[in-house]
C-alpha cells in the first residue's frame, strides 16, 4: 500500500468540513444519519482510525534515532498517547447513532400510524 500524502489527508479533512456544512443544512435525519455512519464505526470509524494514526506516531517519535531531548520526547508521546486514548473511547459514539435512528423510526412510525 502506498504510503498516503499530506494532499490526501487535506482532501479527507475538506471532505469532512463539506459533511459539516451539510449538516448545518439540516437534511434529513436518514440522510444525515447515513452520512455519519462510517464516521462512527465501531471498528473503523474516525475515533479508532484517529487514535490508530496517534499511536502510530508515538511509536515513529520513539523510534527515531536522531530526535534530542529524549526527555522532551517522551513528554510529548505521552500527551499524543493520552489524546490516542481519549479518541479511541469516542468508539460508543456507534451506539448513540444507533439509538438516534431508532427513535427516528419510533417517531416516524408512531406518525404514520396517527
Amino acid at each position: 500500500m502506498p504510503a498516503p500524502t499530506a494532499d490526501a489527508i487535506r482532501t479527507a479533512t475538506e471532505t469532512l468540513s463539506q459533511l459539516t456544512e451539510h449538516l448545518r443544512e439540516n437534511p434529513g435525519l436518514d440522510e444525515a444519519l447515513a452520512l455519519m455512519e462510517p464516521l462512527l464505526d465501531e471498528y473503523t470509524g474516525l475515533p479508532m482510525q484517529l487514535g490508530d494514526s496517534l499511536r502510530a506516531l508515538a511509536r515513529a517519535v520513539l523510534a527515531h534515532p536522531d530526535i534530542p531531548n529524549r526527555t522532551a520526547v517522551h513528554t510529548l508521546v505521552e500527551d499524543l498517547r493520552t489524546a490516542a486514548w481519549e479518541q479511541t473511547d469516542q468508539h460508543t459514539l456507534h451506539y448513540t447513532l444507533d439509538n438516534l435512528r431508532t427513535l427516528v423510526r419510533s417517531v416516524t412510525s408512531t406518525e404514520a400510524g396517527a
